[in-house]
């Protein structure tokens, strides 16, 4: 009984660090959607039979990130079985977005379009996100000066879009990393350390093109390079953060059996392939040139 007040208590502070970070909107949407990644993974775990805690939320001082730095579940036995794998580690992110995406979609019918301030920070655009701001507004978006003032909901939503994006990456122990163990079986362990290694060389490349694209649009150098760590240093964060998460799980994903996954499970894998491509926001946020 007493873990259950230890969940409960770190669900309660991580609203309440949201809460102070975003307001009443931006907590309930995110935290709704942490919830639902997290019910999906406790939920279909136990239906498989693998032994798996109740979430523990990870609150944050507001002035750190978003307020939290979302949940985990501990698996407190390994998963021999390469279908309940692929099902656990899906079933998260799946769940998640199934919230997120209507979520953001009223978030963005609660927002208005217009001139960009200068000097802002603005969220960078994944497939679907610059899709969906374009079903709604009838325009591509930034544009010509103008963006969406975000709605705190839409904000929530966005972040709940990017986080479930990092996890979706096939690396280490992380969704994206259960599910292509759950495909590849062994051979996951020399692509999860070699994209690991991948990462920073993605920020490099995306830092260059934005140091020319700000030196094209008239700034300095040093102005254009503080441009450029936009792009370059969340990829270098996440595949140093990654990489921690490796070494501390003794460099491998638990073995699984040597069966293979069912037809139907090898498409879900490329559909989730194909899912982190929609989502995945390669400059999270960025200063307006």
């Amino acid at each position: 009984m007493s873990s259950i007040w230890v969940h409960l208590g770190l669900f309660a502070a991580s609203c309440v660090t949201t809460g102070l970070w975003g307001g009443p909107y931006f907590a309930a949407t995110l935290m709704g959607i942490l919830v639902c990644h997290e019910a999906g993974h406790y939920v279909v775990g136990r239906r498989r039979g693998v032994d798996v805690s109740p979430p523990y939320f990870i609150p944050l001082p507001p002035q750190i990130s978003y307020g939290t730095m979302g949940a985990v579940i501990r698996m407190r036995s390994p998963i021999r079985d390469r279908n309940a794998l692929f099902d656990v580690g899906a079933a998260g992110p799946i769940a998640g977005l199934v919230v997120a995406i209507p979520l953001l979609v009223i978030g963005l019918q609660l927002s208005t379009v217009g001139p960009i301030p200068p000097g802002n920070t603005i969220e960078g655009n994944s497939i679907l996100y610059a899709l969906l701001k374009y079903a709604v507004f009838g325009k591509w978006l930034p544009g010509d000066g103008v963006d969406v003032n975000l709605h705190p909901m839409a904000f929530a939503a966005w972040v709940g879009l990017l986080v479930t994006a990092i996890n979706l990456m096939p690396i280490g122990q992380l969704d994206g990393g259960h599910v292509a163990r759950a495909a590849l079986g062994p051979r996951h362990e020399l692509m999860s350390k070699r994209l690991n290694v991948a990462l920073p060389l993605v920020g490099v490349g995306i830092g260059a093109i934005m140091l020319v694209t700000a030196l094209d649009a008239g700034k300095g150098m040093l102005d254009a390079m503080e441009y450029a760590t936009y792009g370059l240093f969340p990829w270098c964060l996440w595949g140093v953060l990654l990489g921690v998460m490796r070494r501390q799980a003794g460099e491998y994903h638990p073995p699984v059996g040597d069966e293979l996954l069912d037809p139907r499970r090898k498409l879900q894998a490329i559909a989730m392939l194909v899912i982190f491509v929609l989502i995945v926001t390669p400059v999270p946020m960025r200063p307006v040139l």
